[in-house]
């Protein structure tokens, strides 16, 4: 082939009108070839696959970053270099992302249930890669999060981008992002069933016989492909050493009390440790302040470093060597108080150095601390029924149980918890236990916090959705939208002529009274004053501020469909006034608000 022949080629190759027919007349041939529903089966399958590459990806370049950094140093478990290498990982990840990819990486799952609410199911294209990227400095290098929200997050954005690319519906995309979830979940963590389970209670797909279908091959899928790349072999390995026995129900009962009263602490602690670290506009400050502060706990609890698998295994196995590792503390092995106050140290600062590791700039998940804050959990709760004389009970047993309490508490998913922990630990010999200790631990939490460390801003933000259909329909929607701007505006010395002519002119019965800066300052009906306005005798001395009055409900541009919609109906009026800080807008009308739910509820909604 000469060199013209070739360019020309390149050139039809790449050329983006071809290619843009290609696309056509292959989304023209699926469109008559094969119906929505069994492709969207088809997309999760490839899904589920991709979100089992996307695990081996992420947890093998992590392994590769601590192989390399282990190789250097951690022979002293005291090293000074635990103050730099997670500060290094928090960084890189930080400068990856002004200066790579320049927009923000959202954190795993509260960015995939942002999509759903607010961005019709949409994620954009760089989380394709940017999670996996920046999970793999943060946590190879020391930071304090675990690897399964980003897996999620990535996961998720391929099934947006394929929704995108085949034209698929709303209704479609959420579903391909619940099957992303449930293949992600299943696939990081060897739990099939728990993926399904996961993808209904925490990402909130309704489950019917069409939504369930995907969400199981995917799922089916990610594990199966977790199982060739990475062994069958369970993430947590656990031996049941003694079966459930009635005499230790109120221990597990007292189990459930505990993990849901460390979960607040721990959801507490994480929302306002974000709170505080969003206060600092500057990266560097976050960045120097939450390096620090995740480096000091580190060196003082090795434990903290990475994902902190090792230790919850360790937890599993009845072991808490592992609290000892500093040499501060390593002559105090014997000490039963010291032993109980480092425990507490433990349990209590692991969400301090996952929170910084956000605050900081790293990215990550919170599955992995959880699951490590619930293992000590569990074995601190029969350290202290043995120290005390109170009671010998299985250390395995309560931490696996433990595990599943944080689960409930923190993420308030109890099924995901209970089928999560036995699939993860093949420890179905204890379902009860499991679900007496993931019940009351979930019912203990709510009494403090009505949302998980998930949803917790997004609910605050009016931006949640949930398993209530008529709100997540409201929440689609927005206000900007629905304004409308066809009412003419009077001033408050306007006569009554000039409210005649205005009357005229327009096609409304409603007229907003504002002054020169459009601050509102009430509205006249018409109806009202049917009586005069066509009486010539007062059209020079009555004006507009006499007959202007303020309405019985108004909204504001910040204000959530949800409450537009209760102040519609609980006001009566057809029409109500839209201000921003004071300033007229707009009207919204009652029968453009419901006929925009209904367009967007049949959207929705399952065929």
């Amino acid at each position: 082939m000469n060199k013209k022949k070739l360019s020309q080629t390149v050139f039809n190759i790449f050329n983006t009108k071809k290619l843009s027919s290609l696309s056509f007349n292959l989304l023209k041939w699926r469109l008559k070839h094969i119906p929505d529903k069994q492709f969207v089966m088809l997309l999760a399958a490839l899904i589920g696959l991709l979100s089992g590459i996307i695990a081996f990806l992420i947890k093998g370049a992590v392994h590769i970053i601590q192989l390399l950094v282990k190789s250097s140093f951690f022979l002293n478990t005291q090293n000074y270099l635990y103050f730099v290498f997670p500060v290094i990982g928090i960084l890189s990840a930080v400068l990856f992302v002004k200066y790579i990819i320049k927009q923000k990486v959202q954190h795993g799952i509260p960015g995939v249930l942002y999509s759903i609410s607010k961005q019709q199911g949409f994620i954009k294209t760089h989380n394709l890669f940017s999670s996996i990227i920046t999970s793999a400095f943060t946590v190879g290098f020391g930071g304090s999060v675990g690897l399964e929200g980003p897996t999620v997050a990535t996961g998720a954005a391929y099934g947006s981008n394929l929704g995108r690319i085949f034209r698929l519906s709303y209704k479609h995309r959420v579903l391909l992002l619940g099957a992303a979830a449930a293949g992600a979940m299943a696939a990081i963590f060897k739990a099939p069933l728990a993926g399904v389970v996961f993808a209904v209670e925490v990402i909130m797909i309704d489950l019917t016989v069409y939504s369930v279908l995907p969400i199981l091959i995917a799922s089916l899928t990610g594990a199966l492909t977790s199982y060739f790349l990475f062994g069958l072999a369970v993430i947590y390995p656990f031996e049941m050493k003694s079966s459930f026995v009635m005499d230790e129900l109120i221990y597990y009962v007292m189990l459930g009390i505990f993990a849901g009263i460390v979960s607040s602490y721990f959801t507490r602690i994480y929302v306002l440790t974000e709170k505080l670290f969003a206060k600092f506009k500057r990266r560097y400050i976050r960045l120097i302040i939450g390096g620090t502060i995740l480096g000091i706990l580190i060196w003082f609890f090795p434990a903290f470093y990475g994902e902190g698998y090792e230790i919850t295994n360790s937890a599993l196995h009845g072991d808490y060597s592992y609290l000892f590792k500093n040499q501060l503390f390593k002559h105090f092995s014997n000490n039963a108080y010291i032993t109980i106050l480092l425990f507490l140290f433990v349990i209590l600062l692991k969400v301090f150095a996952t929170s910084v590791t956000f605050g900081s700039g790293g990215v990550g998940g919170i599955f992995a601390p959880t699951l490590f804050t619930g293992a000590n959990t569990g074995l601190f709760f029969t350290f202290l029924m043995s120290t005390f004389g109170l009671a010998t009970l299985s250390s395995e047993n309560f931490a696996m149980v433990g595990m599943a309490g944080m689960i409930a508490g923190v993420l308030q998913a109890p099924l995901t918890a209970i089928f999560l922990i036995g699939d993860l630990t093949a420890g179905y010999g204890l379902f009860v236990p499991l679900m007496i200790v993931s019940t009351i631990a979930f019912a203990t939490v709510r009494i403090f916090h009505k949302n998980s460390v998930y949803t917790i801003q997004l609910a605050q933000r009016g931006e949640l959705m949930t398993h209530h259909k008529d709100k997540n329909v409201l929440s689609m929607m927005s206000i900007n939208k629905l304004i409308e701007t066809n009412f003419f505006t009077l001033r408050p010395d306007n006569n009554l002529r000039e409210i005649k002519e205005a009357f005229l002119s327009s096609e409304r019965n409603v007229f907003p009274v504002v002054n020169d800066d459009e601050t509102f300052l009430g509205n006249i009906i018409v109806a009202d004053i049917k009586d005069i306005i066509f009486d010539t005798d007062k059209y020079e001395t009555v004006f507009a501020h006499e007959l202007m009055f303020w309405p019985v409900a108004y909204v504001e541009m910040n204000d959530s469909m949800e409450t537009v919609a209760q102040k519609i109906q609980r006001s009566g009026l057809f029409n109500i006034v839209v201000l921003n800080n004071g300033k007229y807008v707009g009207f919204v009308s009652r029968a453009n608000v419901f006929s925009s739910y209904r367009k967007l509820l049949q959207h929705f909604s399952d065929d």
